[in-house]
């Protein structure tokens, strides 16, 4: 209920405010893909303050990374990665940021749009576009190869099937992504019901990266010659015309770190234990990584108690602890952290085979592709 005072006037800001703009003025998302060093911050904090609605921006440091892209205090965050959070809980949002390791694309809209959108009740979701991410895509060859042929400017067919005869009205739009020529520019063409389709690779997607490289400077020959010596399996980084639309627009690189993962067949476990009379089950040990880091891993599994029977296997890595991400603890921070509640825990864990996947590709923290 808000009383009006003639003396005080309307005693809500926002609602005023959205009554002045009543939709018209109002700011639009903007979208920053930070990329930082691993010894860097990405210049600003994440707040929730009493009074106030939203994740917002604050302590932008002069100079920072985050000024230098244009992010101002006092804006909102309305998605991380492509993933929607403004009704999230705030701590997991700030886990959503940590986990995405060294580059994150957020979108915010401004505290003033951001509270006259509250108050006129608009949904945030419907201001974003529906999907921004790449796709990763992990293909096995059949008999007949993978399953897509490759286009490029200069109308070549690729690996994997014989490319449609496509009239000179009919040929595929060069993206802007990269500069039109010969080299980097490749869209392609899939095969219904074969390999590349069952991998989840959309009809006429672009290619922008093979094997966790990026294509900007093949040629069609060698291209060509990089699928030949995938042998069996090959992993895309792919993007459909309306995502290469959406980051060019913004002058924006698209990675894999950005990329949805659903339809790869590398999963991340969640295992949800209750500790039993003789403990969980496991033993935790500290290790390299693939990649070099320092990891925690899981082994001494024992038979019959919570942890074999939640679905741990012997070499799993270590994630996350009750929904929060593990990255930059040592061994004995993990270990409190999993003792902190007395009888049960619940663990994300990868398994080898796929932890070396997604090192491979340049993902980053797999704990990402569980969001």
């Amino acid at each position: 209920k808000f009383e009006f005072n003639p003396k005080d006037g309307i005693d809500n800001p926002a609602l005023s405010l959205a009554e002045d703009m009543d939709g018209e003025g109002m700011g639009e998302p903007r979208f920053y893909l930070l990329s930082k060093g691993s010894a860097e911050t990405f210049g600003f904090c994440l707040h929730e303050e009493l009074g106030c609605r939203g994740h917002i921006i604050r302590q932008v440091e002069l100079g920072g990374l985050a000024q230098r892209r244009g992010l101002q205090d006092g804006d909102r965050l309305l998605q991380v990665n492509g993933h929607f959070v403004d009704h999230m809980d705030h701590h997991r949002v700030v886990q959503k940021i940590k986990a995405s390791g060294n580059q994150v694309l957020l979108a915010v809209l401004d505290g003033d749009s951001y509270e006259a959108a509250k108050a006129l009740g608009r949904d945030l979701s419907q201001m974003l576009p529906a999907d921004i991410r790449p796709r990763l895509c992990h293909i096995m060859r059949d008999k007949s190869g993978f399953g897509f042929s490759v286009s490029g400017p200069e109308g070549k067919a690729g690996s994997g099937m014989p490319a449609p005869r496509a009239s000179p009205t009919q040929r595929p739009r060069l993206p802007l992504l990269l500069p039109a020529g010969v080299k980097g520019t490749f869209q392609l063409s899939v095969r219904q019901d074969g390999p590349a389709e069952r991998a989840g690779v959309p009809p006429g997607s672009w290619l922008l990266e093979l094997n966790g490289a990026s294509v900007r400077s093949y040629s069609h020959a060698q291209l060509t010659r990089k699928l030949k010596q995938s042998g069996s399996k090959v992993t895309l980084l792919v993007a459909s015309s309306a995502v290469e639309e959406f980051y060019r627009l913004r002058g924006l690189r698209v990675t894999a770190a950005l990329a949805d993962t659903s339809w790869l067949p590398f999963k991340v476990r969640e295992l949800h234990m209750v500790k039993g009379p003789a403990g969980y089950g496991f033993l935790l040990k500290e290790d390299d990584c693939s990649s070099g880091a320092i990891g925690q891993f899981l082994w001494d599994v024992d038979v019959g108690l919570p942890a074999e029977q939640a679905g741990m296997k012997e070499g799993d890595r270590l994630l996350a602890v009750n929904g929060e991400s593990i990255e930059g603890l040592d061994h004995q921070q993990t270990v409190l952290r999993i003792r902190a509640r007395d009888d049960q825990v619940t663990l994300l864990v990868i398994d080898p085979a796929g932890d070396e996947f997604y090192q491979s590709v340049g993902f980053g923290d797999p704990a990402w592709s569980h969001s």
